[in-house]
């Protein structure tokens, strides 16, 4: 089977700092060939590079045997590569179907959109490829998973050959992972090839033909599909054995920490987003939601937090009523949250690695003075403890956050919220997007803040993740709950069925 695409000798340093050393790679035509590795291993570099994001300082291109100059995303769609970022492109207030075809419109006059006929065209691709979606709806009114589909025919869209996936299941729930699965194989049978990303090594091996492990920039090895072995490929990814989160929890009380009654809130629609939500989550317990996304999670945290309006219902902490506290309050009174998407919603890029720990505490003693000047020094002295404890990856504590690998960054979330001593956490997607090094080091911190009497509300798309953690299960469907499940006494297939709505509680 000859090389669809081939890297040779591949460096890229980024401020004196190898990200690629001296890679070679190649994809065969028809074939899956994943990529592991630690964030900042140079897998999503690596990639760029290949899709014209990045130059290399050194190496060569070769696109079906000939040497390519990929100076730019246009360059590398013209040889038929698609990239689907692991960090969504699309234009939030436009259509689905005119996400797709921006670039390549159909016209029905001079420099006027064809509609129907892009309508058409994105029908027919997402049922051929089984990801479906509705051409009419605008973007930024989707969940995040349905997001991920329009980003995958939007490449498909553009008749890619060589598809670049980063991540792509972290988004998706185990049904909607079985689909993609299924419009990978058939992208296969096509002659088409695909490199898959992952951290997630039961998918990696389920579906890759050959894996590749990066680490700290270099090869650590290439393994074919007929001789996977999920434990060597983990020690090649982090250099040691992955233990497994401990579940027991000998420090569960009976104290209900968060209490949420009737809940009921409209989404961006304007329909019924949550109906009548009511559950508990007590001292020192993981409480998992489970459920497919785009199901009211999304307006839930929001209700949590104070940043959408509860039409009805009430919320409790502590037995106190924070139902109209403002998220200031909330933040005051005890209430942390890792949000779904920390570039977007859980970190200032801008700012500083030092900034962005104090964020929320900025106006509080020791960092606010008078006048509402910031006291520096104790910001300094916060910062420097914090990357010591949380073993943040960062040259100074006075790097922008924008510049820090995604794992990174989550440390960076994490340390802040879990800094304040927080009464009740809200992890949502706590683990999306990142390896398996820095996955295995954030869900220990959230058993670690359970145990020691942090109420923890687990949202996630990973239903593995959800099995892992949790004490209790809850499962929304609907912008319902639909059952809560002891979690010896339930197993994935149940609550698989209960996410779907193919089951009744």
């Amino acid at each position: 089977m000859s090389s669809a695409i081939k890297m040779v000798g591949i460096t890229k340093s980024f401020s004196g700092t190898l990200a690629n050393d001296g890679i070679d790679f190649d994809v065969k035509e028809g074939e899956v060939h994943s990529l592991l590795g630690e964030n900042g291993a140079g897998k999503t570099v690596l990639m760029s590079i290949l899709y014209g994001l990045y130059k290399p300082d050194q190496g060569k291109i070769f696109v079906k045997g000939k040497e390519a100059k990929i100076e730019n995303p246009a360059k590398a769609i013209s040889l038929g590569i698609g990239m689907v970022h692991q960090h969504f492109m699309l234009v939030p207030s436009l259509t689905v179907a005119e996400n797709i075809v921006l670039g390549s419109e159909p016209e029905k006059y001079r420099f006027w959109l064809d509609s129907e006929k892009a309508n058409e065209d994105v029908t027919e691709l997402s049922r051929k490829y089984g990801l479906e979606v509705d051409p009419k709806t605008v973007v930024n009114t989707l969940p995040v998973g349905v997001q991920q589909r329009v980003e995958i025919l939007k490449a498909l869209f553009r008749r890619a050959e060589f598809l670049i996936l980063d991540e792509p299941t972290s988004v998706l729930s185990p049904q909607e992972v079985v689909g993609l699965f299924k419009a990978i194989a058939a992208l296969k049978q096509q002659g088409k090839s695909v490199v898959f990303i992952s951290h997630k090594l039961k998918e990696v091996c389920a579906i890759s033909d050959r894996i590749t492990v990066l680490k700290r920039g270099r090869i650590s090895g290439t393994v074919n599909k007929e001789n996977i072995d999920m434990e060597e490929l983990a020690k090649m990814m982090v250099g040691r054995e992955i233990p497994v989160v401990p579940l027991q929890n000998p420090f569960l009380q009976e104290k209900v920490v968060l209490q949420a009654e009737g809940l009921k809130a409209f989404d961006k629609r304007k329909m019924l987003g949550l109906k009548s939500v009511t559950f508990k989550v007590h001292e020192s317990e993981i409480l998992g939601m489970a459920g497919i996304e785009g199901n009211g999670q999304s307006e839930l945290i929001e209700v949590l937090m104070g940043l959408r309006k509860l039409d009805e219902g009430k919320i409790l902490l502590n037995g106190k009523p924070i139902t109209n506290a403002s998220v200031h309050e909330r933040i005051k009174s005890g209430f942390s949250i890792i949000p779904e998407d920390r570039q977007k919603t859980g970190l200032v890029l801008d700012f500083s690695v030092s900034d962005n720990l104090i964020l929320g505490r900025q106006d509080q003693p020791p960092f606010a003075e008078k006048f509402y000047k910031l006291n520096l020094e104790k910001e300094s002295e916060l910062a420097q403890e914090l990357i010591q404890e949380y073993s943040i990856q960062t040259p100074t504590k006075e790097t922008p956050v924008r510049h820090l690998s995604g794992g990174t960054q989550q440390r960076v979330v994490v340390a802040r919220e879990f800094s304040r001593q927080p009464k009740f956490i809200i992890a949502s997607q706590p683990t999306r997007g990142l390896d398996i090094g820095a996955a295995e080091y954030v869900r220990r911190k959230l058993i670690e803040m359970r145990d020691k009497g942090c109420a923890i509300l687990l949202i996630s798309a990973d239903l593995d993740e959800v099995l892992a953690l949790s004490d209790r299960i809850a499962v929304i469907y609907e912008g319902k709950i639909v059952a809560v499940r002891e979690h010896s006494k339930t197993n994935e297939l149940e609550i698989g069925l209960l996410m779907t709505g193919a089951a009744n509680d």
